[in-house]
């Protein structure tokens, strides 16, 4: 027995209209056409749908059960295919994000509330267990889109430039180094660097000044939030290196002060990395388009005073 879709849709016509000349006008064929398709699903299921000689055509036992099969099946592929039309389009799929950027955090989730307004049927997920091992995850498709500042070339990958930052030294006007025009890598030789806990190569300080210059801090504290560590460092607890938007953003204590790394300043990019099969799908092109204003969208916890 083989019945298809379209004798489900037959069935549902035809108890609708109640006979089968204007059942034939709305599944858009002929009255001969469709009492042919009726005798075809007579012979596959051998029994009679209809009970003979009756008007209006009335269904049999089989036929209402028939009907009833149709009646919850056709919503689900009807549904089914307007998911895959939707995926298709591009305003429906999966966006799951790996984040190798601590302090973006406090961009993206505003990010992903706007993004939500636009694109509510796309399944948004952040996987922070894939920090360190996030770029291969983006090509083995367990993630979609990457937060990166360190491009690399890698096959079917692409890394679309968001915004530049620069990571900014900030202390205590009490520490020494606040009186300082810029900060060196030997500056932090004596001083306790507080950080997100985060691997050291993912830190722009040591990654871009500190590893190279062969400089060790004194000691390395972490903290989680960002409202911590700049409580902390107004307590000259230690100094810290943040990215400027994330100072920017911040109700600084007047305890505070901010600093360029080297006399010439150190600045970095962002990026997002995303396979380069999808980078012109809508949701994805949306999600690049919100997070290149990024910074803007940024509120740190103001710093208790």
């Amino acid at each position: 027995m083989n019945i298809e879709l379209r004798h489900l849709r037959t069935i549902v016509a035809i108890h609708a209209a109640g006979s089968l000349a204007q059942a034939a006008d709305h599944l858009h064929m002929t009255q001969s056409a469709l009492s042919h398709q009726i005798k075809a699903i007579r012979a596959q299921l051998g029994v009679d749908i209809f009970v003979k000689n009756t008007k209006p055509l009335r269904l049999s036992a089989e036929g209402l059960r028939l009907l009833r099969a149709a009646e919850r099946i056709l919503p689900e592929v009807d549904a089914l295919k307007a998911e895959f039309d939707n995926l298709q389009r591009g305003t429906a799929g999966r966006l799951h994000i790996a984040i190798e950027c601590h302090a973006c955090f406090e961009w993206l989730f505003p990010v992903l509330n706007l993004f939500r307004e636009d694109f509510p049927d796309v399944d948004i997920d952040i996987r922070p267990g894939l920090a360190f091992k996030a770029l291969p995850a983006l090509a083995d498709e367990d993630v979609d889109v990457v937060i990166s500042s360190d491009p690399d070339q890698l096959p079917h990958i692409s890394f679309v430039e968001l915004f530049p930052y620069a990571p900014t030294f900030v202390a205590s006007r009490h520490n020494p180094l606040a009186k300082k025009a810029f900060i060196e890598a030997a500056d932090f030789a004596n001083q306790t660097l507080i950080t997100y806990p985060v691997d050291r190569a993912r830190l722009d300080i040591f990654s871009q000044l500190l590893i190279p210059a062969r400089i060790e801090p004194k000691l390395v504290r972490q903290a989680e939030l960002t409202a911590v560590i700049l409580m902390l460092v107004a307590a000259n607890k230690g100094v810290s290196v943040l990215p400027d938007w994330v100072i920017q953003s911040a109700e600084l204590s007047p305890d505070l002060v901010t600093r360029p790394i080297t006399e010439q300043g150190l600045t970095r990019q962002l990026y997002a990395a995303v396979r380069t099969s999808q980078s012109r799908t809508p949701f994805i092109a949306r999600f690049i388009e919100l997070s290149r204003q990024g910074q803007l969208y940024a509120k740190p916890q103001p710093l208790a005073r």
